[in-house]
C-alpha cells in the first residue's frame, strides 16, 4: 500500500507554501507528539521559524519521508471529493418554518468497541440497542423517520429538510437563530451504525440522472423538483447522524475532525485510517473542482468518514460557508497521495 519515495518526485512540492499547512501540522502535533515515533519530529518543530518557507520546507524534508499511497490492485490513483461546514437557519424550538430537527444521541444507542475482543479489529465499532438480552441493530433512517422514538431528543430545529440531510453528510455545521442572529456550531456526536449510502448513486442507478449532474447542487435540484419522491430519496441512506451543540471560539477554524483538532481550512482532509495514519501530513496532487487547474499542495489527514474508504481516497476540506460550499459539491477529481512517515532517526537526517 505504501512504498517510499522522494520529495524530488512530488509534483508540485517546490511550488506549494508549506507554511500554509503550519499550523494544522502543529495541532496534529499536539496529539502525535505523545507517540515515539512522532516525539522527536513534533518537539523539534516549535523551533522552526515559521515565517521562513524555506526553514519549513527543510524541516519536512529532514524529518519525514514521503510514502506513495497505492490502491490493492496496484494503481496509484483515486477518487479525491470535497466537504464543508454549511449554515443552517434555526431555531431552538419548533414552529413557522423550523420543522425539520436535528437529534442528539438516543439514550439506548450502544456503541460496542470490538478491538476489546478482537485486537485486529482495531477502530471499528459496532452500535446497536438492546432488546430482551440480545444487541440488535439499530434504527435504520427510514425507521427513525417514522417510528416517533426519537420525539424528546431535538436538538435544533432547522428550515430546510435536504440541508439537515446534507448537514449530516457533511459531519458538522453552523446554525443560525432566526430570533437573535447567534451562532453555533452543530458537532457529530454518533450515528445509527449503517453504513453510508450515497443517494447521488441512488438516483444515477435509477436513471434520474447522469453521473456528472450527480453534484450536491444536481441532487438538491432533483428533491425540490420531486416532492412526492423526497423521503424516498433520504431514505435510501440508512445512515442517520446524531449531533452535539458548541460554542464556536474561532470562526476561521473548522470543526473538530477524527483526530480531535480543528480542521483546518483547505489544509485538512479526511482520510480511511485503516491505510493512513490519522494526524500524519499528506501531499496530495489533484485538480479544483471541475477543472484541470492543479491542486498540489501538503495538507493533513485529520478526519474520517463514512464514505472514505481505500487507500488513495481524500476527502478535501474547504472550509466554511457558500462559496466553500460550491466547490465541495462539484468535486470529484481524481488524485495522488503520498502520507509522510517521520525518519529513525530524524535528528541524524537532519545533521546530514
Amino acid at each position: 500500500m505504501l512504498r517510499p519515495s522522494s520529495f524530488g518526485a512530488l509534483p508540485g512540492w517546490d511550488k506549494d507554501d508549506q507554511r500554509e499547512t503550519w499550523p494544522a501540522f502543529m495541532a496534529s502535533c499536539d496529539v502525535l507528539v505523545k507517540k515515539a515515533d512522532w516525539k522527536e519530529a513534533c518537539t523539534v518543530a516549535r523551533d522552526v521559524n515559521v515565517a521562513d518557507l524555506q526553514a519549513v520546507r527543510q524541516f519536512f524534508e529532514a524529518f519525514f519521508v514521503p510514502n506513495q499511497v497505492f490502491n490493492p490492485d496496484g494503481t496509484d490513483a483515486g477518487l479525491v471529493t470535497g466537504y464543508y461546514e454549511p449554515l443552517l437557519k434555526g431555531a431552538r424550538k419548533r414552529g413557522g418554518a423550523f420543522q425539520t430537527p436535528l437529534h442528539r444521541v438516543p439514550d439506548d444507542l450502544l456503541t460496542i468497541d470490538l478491538a476489546g475482543i478482537y485486537p485486529e479489529l482495531k477502530g471499528m465499532r459496532l452500535r446497536g440497542r438492546i432488546q430482551g438480552n440480545k444487541v440488535i441493530a439499530y434504527s435504520s433512517r427510514a425507521d427513525l423517520m417514522k417510528g416517533g422514538g426519537m420525539n424528546g431528543k431535538e436538538l435544533l430545529w432547522v428550515d430546510d429538510p435536504i440541508e439537515a440531510f446534507f448537514l449530516q453528510v457533511q459531519g458538522s455545521g453552523r446554525v443560525q437563530f432566526a430570533d437573535g442572529g447567534a451562532v453555533v456550531r452543530v458537532a457529530y456526536a454518533d450515528q445509527n451504525g449503517y453504513p453510508y449510502k450515497s443517494i447521488g448513486r441512488y438516483l444515477v442507478d435509477r436513471g434520474e440522472m447522469t453521473l456528472d449532474q450527480a453534484s450536491a447542487q444536481g441532487i438538491k435540484a432533483w428533491y425540490v423538483a420531486h416532492p412526492d419522491r423526497q423521503q424516498e430519496l433520504l431514505n435510501a441512506n440508512p445512515s442517520y447522524v446524531f449531533f452535539k451543540e458548541e460554542s464556536i471560539v474561532d470562526p476561521r477554524k473548522g470543526p473538530k475532525g477524527a483526530l480531535g483538532v480543528p480542521l483546518t481550512p483547505q489544509r485538512s482532509i479526511a482520510i480511511d485510517s485503516q491505510f493512513i495514519p490519522l494526524g500524519a501530513p499528506v501531499f496530495l496532487s489533484t485538480t479544483q473542482p471541475n477543472s484541470a487547474a492543479v491542486l498540489q499542495r501538503l495538507v493533513m489527514a485529520q478526519d474520517t468518514g463514512g464514505a472514505i474508504k481505500n487507500p488513495v481516497r481524500a476527502d478535501f476540506f474547504w472550509g466554511f460557508g457558500a462559496e466553500a460550499g460550491e466547490k465541495a459539491g462539484r468535486m470529484k477529481q481524481r488524485g495522488m497521495m503520498w502520507v509522510l512517515l517521520p525518519k529513525l532517526p530524524a535528528r541524524a537526517a537532519l545533521a546530514k
